[in-house]
């Protein structure tokens, strides 16, 4: 089976685990949110790892780099919802933090894969 560059990224990977462990987490949020913060914050996550796939697809390296900082962009907006989670008590400061570690690794990651693709022009 063919491998496609952007699977072989460790960003992309790490943001492929990201998304399951917020899947495992948001399982545990209460029923009335499964429309709500339990839907934006799987929604959120998922598109970090999205977008780097889809801007590795891209012909420049512009729009390679316009799609990082979507996927940046969407890892701000993931934290958010960490940030309300852990306010109303719907995960603990020690998950909050290990996520929060995760995903300032993959925003770190993010920003130094846009720097290199931006260095190519």
């Amino acid at each position: 089976m063919y491998v496609f560059s952007f699977e072989k990224l460790e960003v992309w990977q790490n943001s492929r685990n990201f998304i399951l462990e917020i899947y495992k987490l948001t399982a545990a949020y209460p029923s009335h949110e499964l429309f709500g913060i339990t839907s934006q914050l799987k929604r959120s996550s998922s598109s970090i790892a999205t977008n780097i796939a889809e801007g590795t697809s891209r012909n420049t390296t512009k729009d390679k780099a316009h799609f990082l900082t979507i996927s940046y962009s969407s890892a701000m907006e993931t934290l958010n919802h960490l940030i309300l989670s852990k306010d109303l008590n719907y995960i603990s400061e020690t998950e909050y933090v290990g996520c929060r570690e995760k995903l300032e690794k993959i925003c770190n990651q993010i920003n130094n894969l846009k720097k290199y693709y931006l260095s190519q022009e």
